[in-house]
């Protein structure tokens, strides 16, 4: 690793509010509490970078950039690859893998080997993974946030892990983690798609930040705050959105009006 790597790595951690430690469980999931806290889930910054003539992850110093100056984050490609560099630089013993939801591979995600055993680490799934997920199950482990239910499936017989989200006690989303180690380049099809002018997050607004007790949600002009596992929802005018999004989530109303501003109807990322 050069030196420019070097520095790059210790300001990711910097803000993270952490400093190097050896590669111990406890410290993954301090890394992994800080990141889902201080690095949102968000697409803010993926419209900006369409509009400005890009369709691939950025540069990990834009990348840090961007959180430091305008709190932005990323989705799964983004988030989960550099917490993939991070986790590897820090020593961990970490694959990068992929995860089918609708479609092969359109989800990214970790595999962490700890002491033998392997743990699914997932900072892109907008979800409250605070902790390191555990692969080898003998029976589904489920936990709970605020309206919604995270259940974590035991290995199929293929050696793939399946995570599903309920919200209200119905299934909503949910992947399916293949432990096969990929190489980014092997995404790349994948992430240009998703800058498609149909693809999902080039048309509606997502952004989740986890907090100490709860979290901002904000789902195309619906707004869920949970604190203490209560959520209450209230719906935003369009033109509120920018002002709204700086209050709850930092990012400058001036960059979420130029990100948003040729959204006409909103898909719901559900369908």
């Amino acid at each position: 690793m050069n030196k420019e790597q070097h520095s790059l790595f210790k300001k990711y951690l910097a803000l993270l509010g952490l400093e190097i430690s050896d590669p111990s469980f406890a410290f993954l999931c301090e890394i992994l509490k800080s990141h889902l806290i201080r690095i949102p889930f968000e697409n803010i910054s993926k419209l900006l970078l369409k509009k400005n003539g890009f369709n691939y992850i950025p540069p990990l110093l834009e990348y840090l950039r961007g959180i430091e100056k305008y709190s932005f984050g990323g989705t799964c490609y983004a988030n989960n690859y550099y917490l993939f560099l991070l986790l590897e630089n820090l020593g961990y013993y970490i694959k990068l893998c992929g995860a089918d939801m609708k479609n092969p591979d359109v989800h990214l995600i970790n595999i962490v080997t700890i002491d033998g055993r392997e743990y699914i680490v997932d900072c892109g799934y907008a979800a409250p993974l605070f902790k390191p997920l555990p692969r080898d199950l003998e029976e589904d482990y489920t936990f709970y946030f605020g309206a919604e239910k995270y259940i974590i499936k035991p290995q199929d017989r293929s050696g793939n892990t399946k995570v599903e989200q309920y919200f209200k006690g119905k299934l909503q989303h949910w992947y399916t983690a293949k432990p096969k180690p990929r190489k980014i380049k092997q995404f790349k099809k994948v992430i240009l798609d998703s800058y498609a002018d149909n693809a999902t997050f080039m048309n509606a607004i997502r952004i989740t930040r986890f907090t100490e007790n709860g979290s901002f949600v904000l789902k195309n002009l619906y707004l869920t705050e949970t604190i203490d596992h209560k959520s209450s929802t209230i719906k935003i005018e369009r033109e509120d959105l920018p002002a709204i999004v700086e209050q709850k989530f930092g990012m400058p109303a001036d960059i979420v009006s130029k990100a948003i501003s040729h959204l006409e109807e909103l898909k719901d990322i559900y369908d």
